[in-house]
């Protein structure tokens, strides 16, 4: 076992630590279990020896040993359930722990991780890889304390009978062992690898189901069931390799535990011509013979599992230690002011984006940020909500550095509408009431009149009670209403609409923009500070400043009018959407 095996083992029984009663009541009941077995063979023998001899069968004497055989099994039923009751409580609850663990550390992750991992890895190791480590624990903890005791017992017995037979046993039998090491210690690699190998499988297979509207649209299918079929014959590969070096341990063991059955047959028929032993004590030497190995071939038939749960525990255990994004500082109640100095990001060191960026945002002020693809626009709006840190310079949010406010004092502070906007498996009140869940339904309703979506819940079967998710047929604009209407409920200082208006029709547009424009400027209250990005600059032409990025920085800035008769870029993306085309 490597550095790397025992580190996992180490980690791992940190989750099991709290629930290590339960294994203890399953070792407790495995010693019982394990005791009866070894005394089935010792009554067996003494029942033969009541038919031995020749029209001299001792009935009486050989039913009490019946009686007490049909008990001894009927323990051993008992005490193996509660065992494996135990156990797998145990196992469950162990697992239970690691995959809340690792949910929570990628709740906590910097954002950072999320974007470089694959999604789909992340739930096969949330969901996959986490039950395979129940099964591990269950079958490797019963199975070989079972085992172990049975082995040390039985070894006992057959000494108290015949030395020699025991002796000889006992030194053949571990070399089971060291063919089971050996074939495992090469096969654990390949469990890694089809565990790794699985996670890709899940994430083509989400990216195939999540896209397949477009990729039915783009004639892809042909090439992306290539593609499956390309990682899954992979994984068939990598498992198969797995299965087939790991099915050798049990027939070697197998066979070495019929040669040592052997040897003690031969021996024993030699000590009994010799009438050192009588055919009841044979019997029960080779019951015991064959009751020593069967807990080695148990052993090293669990070996596959315990290999596979191994490489999965690896797996959901490294998610749970992946370094949580900081929030310490201190909570503050901001108002909306805003100043940049000197922001300098790059999300690769070899590819700087945002460099030397200065701003000045006084609060109530609606700043649209405008420019091609790439620019920096997202970028500088995952700096605002503190998704990502500054390489150099500072975010200032009234007259406090952003270090020195905890990352969810300033998210709290933002309102947020997305170009992908999010809807869960719920009620619209509970969509609705996200960032407040504690919100009354007269609070609910009023945020979804303010949003105007209040006409369209009421349409519905159930009205606010109405389950929906992202599959029931609600269009994106609607989708778009909800989300503004969970920031009209929360009424946070500062608003953020990221290209929320680029998936929806015009009609819906002008709906959307008309809600966000009541939620920075409503009729009672103080302007809120407000920032959109947008590709469709028909969202941006009230703004009160509009920036216009280009390569990480601010190229040019005005109102939308100064900036048209300036004639430079942002001219030249308006006049690319909105001039006439010649007939």
């Amino acid at each position: 076992m490597n550095k790397r095996e025992k580190y996992t083992i180490t980690r791992l029984m940190k989750y099991l630590k709290p629930h290590a009663w339960l294994m203890v009541a399953a070792f407790l009941c495995a010693i019982v279990s394990a005791a009866s077995q070894l005394f089935a063979p010792v009554v067996i023998g003494e029942a033969i020896n009541c038919a031995t001899g020749v029209h001299d069968v001792d009935f009486k004497t050989m039913t009490v040993y019946v009686i007490v055989l049909a008990g001894i099994i009927a323990a051993v039923l008992v005490f193996q359930w509660l065992m494996n009751l135990c156990a797998q409580r145990a196992a469950f609850l162990t697992v239970r722990d690691a995959r809340l663990d690792g949910f929570s550390a990628m709740t906590d992750a910097p954002l950072k991780f999320i974007d470089g991992a694959a999604h789909g890895d992340l739930t096969s190791r949330l969901s996959v890889d986490a039950d395979q480590i129940a099964d591990g624990v269950v079958q490797g903890a019963t199975q070989i304390f079972t085992g172990v005791v049975t082995i040390i017992g039985t070894l006992v017995l057959m000494i108290r009978i015949n030395g020699w037979i025991a002796l000889a046993v006992a030194a053949l039998t571990p070399l089971s062992l060291l063919v089971s090491y050996f074939i495992a210690r090469g096969s654990h690699k390949y469990f890694a690898e089809q565990s790794r190998v699985r996670g890709e499988l899940f994430q083509r297979g989400e990216e195939i189901i999540k896209n397949h509207a477009l990729l039915t649209a783009y004639g892809y299918s042909d090439r992306a069931e290539a593609e499956f079929g390309e990682t899954n014959a992979e994984y068939k590969t990598c498992g198969f390799k797995a299965t087939f070096y790991s099915s050798l341990v049990n027939p070697s063991t197998r066979l070495i535990n019929s040669l040592v059955y052997a040897v003690a047959a031969i021996m024993g028929a030699l000590f009994a011509i010799d009438g050192k032993m009588n055919v009841g004590d044979i019997t029960t030497l080779l019951l015991f013979a064959n009751q020593f190995a069967r807990p080695l071939n148990e052993i090293t038939g669990v070996i596959t599992e315990f290999q596979t749960s191994l490489a999965a525990a690896k797996r959901i255990l490294d998610l749970t230690e992946v370094e949580p994004q900081d929030d310490g500082g201190k909570s503050v109640a901001l108002s909306g002011d805003i100043r940049l100095d000197g922001l300098d990001f790059s999300y690769t060191p070899e590819r700087p984006l945002i460099q030397n960026l200065k701003l000045d945002v006084p609060r109530g002020t609606m700043v649209a940020i405008v420019g091609r693809t790439g620019c920096g626009k997202t970028t500088l709006i995952n700096l605002l909500m503190r998704f990502y840190d500054p390489d150099a310079g500072a975010i200032i949010f009234d007259g406090n550095n952003a270090d020195d406010i905890s990352r969810s004092c300033v998210r709290k502070s933002f309102g947020m509408v997305l170009q992908d906007s999010w809807i869960f498996k719920g009620t619209v009140r509970e969509n609705i009431a996200y960032g407040k869940p504690d919100a009354t339904d007269e609070e609910v309703i009023a945020a979804a009149k303010a949003a105007d979506i209040d006409g369209f819940i009421s349409r519905l079967p159930d009205g606010y009670d109405t389950v929906i998710d992202d599959g029931d047929g609600i269009s994106q604009g609607q989708k778009q209403l909800i989300n503004i209407a969970r920031i009209f409920l929360t009424d946070p200082p500062m608003m953020i609409l990221d290209e929320a208006t680029s998936n929806i029709d015009t009609r819906t547009e002008l709906r959307v923009q008309a809600a966000f424009d009541r939620l920075l400027r409503p009729e009672n209250g103080e302007k809120k500070t407000g920032f959109v990005v947008a590709h469709r600059l028909s969202t941006v032409v009230n703004a009160d400043v509009i920036l216009v990025m280009d390569s990480g920085k601010i190229v040019e800035r005005g109102r939308h009018r100064e900036l048209l008769e300036k004639g430079g870029i942002y001219a030249e993306l308006y006049n690319a959407q909105f001039a006439k085309t010649a007939v």
